[in-house]
């Protein structure tokens, strides 16, 4: 028996619109923006790009010598870093993960602050300009800084602050229960908050392509009734005018956005990794020509608003810089080890009270090496 044709009613499109305004030769693919009109601004972003990658080297350089913790490169993410950050305003609040301290250091947080958290120094967290003391420290469990930021958000909404949380995640990242849930109650509440993907490709050693089986990452916003698109993570200007533009939408009251920002890891997830194991090298290859410093670079040297003295100075700036930064550091005090009991209670329970004494007895070792 044939069965009778049913009739479906189609009650609801969607589209994940995509942005880039520079191909990967630094050549202009549509009008720019107007924040990219002022060639001084970026040069700035050029400039933050450049010195994150020198620090991303030299922090690589510390672990390997024994004289920093396990550490997660940036490399080949700096625009996504820089273009979050500046699309901010001082009074907006940043719930990064462990992989956005480009974004970080344009809001202030300093290059000793960062080199000190990954030491293992908890006063890393405590940042000291006034402009970023509410900004969230570094988070490395999966996911929950969506949460963190939807309870800013929800903050700013019942105070009536038009300010806006921005929370950065990584593409393995939405696949936690923590993005899922920050978004539904996003969309809900209508709340002032912009999530950030970035997608790098590679989840650990999962890649993107077995991770999720949905056409875009950004889509994941629809679910939760948010603002989607995604955009060019190697592109500087593209990612600073999204997060931008999805700052300005939630401060006017207009609702939460998802950005999902295609860049790549360049290195290994963290020092702990090693990506020869799970990653061909002719993939590492075809996505070092998307550069996203070569591309801005290429950019201001064709309209002559930068050339190679420029470079070697700033290059030389950026060392010198680094260098200072790492001085610094390797003189810090070293604090005493049982101080690690003393933060976790106001009265310590005497259950750790044996083990504080026991550490306190251990020799002391310098993570500054």
């Amino acid at each position: 028996m044939m069965e009778q044709q049913v009739t479906k009613k189609i009650v609801a499109h969607f589209d994940i619109p995509y942005l880039s305004f520079l191909d990967n030769e630094g050549r202009v693919l549509q009008a720019l923006p107007s924040l990219a009109q002022e060639v001084s601004h970026l040069k700035k972003l050029y400039q933050s790009m450049v010195i994150a990658r020198v620090f991303d080297a030299k922090a690589i350089a510390l672990q390997r010598t024994g004289k920093l913790g396990t550490y997660p490169s940036i490399l080949g993410q700096e625009a996504l870093g820089v273009g979050m950050g500046a699309a901010m305003k001082p009074e907006d609040v940043l719930c990064p993960y462990y992989r956005e301290v480009p974004a970080q250091f344009w809001r202030g947080v300093s290059m000793l602050e960062i080199l000190l958290y990954w030491g293992g120094e908890e006063i890393g967290s405590c940042f000291q300009d006034p402009s970023v003391q509410q900004d969230f420290p570094i988070c490395v469990p999966i996911g929950s800084q969506t949460l963190h930021a939807v309870g800013v958000a929800t903050a700013f909404k019942l105070r009536n602050e038009p300010r806006v949380a921005v929370a950065s995640v990584g593409d393995g990242g939405t696949s936690r229960g923590d993005f899922y849930e920050a978004v539904n109650l996003a969309g809900a509440w209508k709340l002032p908050v912009v999530f950030v993907i970035n997608n790098n490709g590679w989840a650990i050693s999962v890649p993107r392509s077995i991770q999720s089986a949905a056409e875009t990452l950004a889509q994941k916003g629809i679910a939760g009734g948010l603002a989607c698109e995604q955009v060019d993570g190697n592109d500087v200007i593209a990612v600073q005018y999204a997060v931008q533009s999805a700052i300005e939408r939630a401060r006017e009251g207009r609702g939460a956005t998802v950005i999902e920002a295609l860049t790549y890891r360049m290195g290994d997830h963290t020092t702990a990794d090693d990506a020869r194991r799970y990653r061909n090298a002719t993939e590492l290859e075809q996505y070092q020509k998307k550069d996203p410093i070569t591309r801005l670079k290429n950019y201001l040297m064709n309209i002559k608003a930068w050339d190679e003295a420029q470079e070697q100075k700033l290059q030389k700036e950026a060392q010198e810089s680094v260098a200072q930064t790492v001085a610094a550091y390797a003189k810090y005090p070293i604090r005493k080890p049982e101080t690690m009991f003393d933060y976790l209670y106001e009265t310590l329970p005497e259950a750790y009270k044996a083990q504080r004494e026991e550490v306190a007895q251990l020799k002391e070792i310098s993570h500054h090496g």
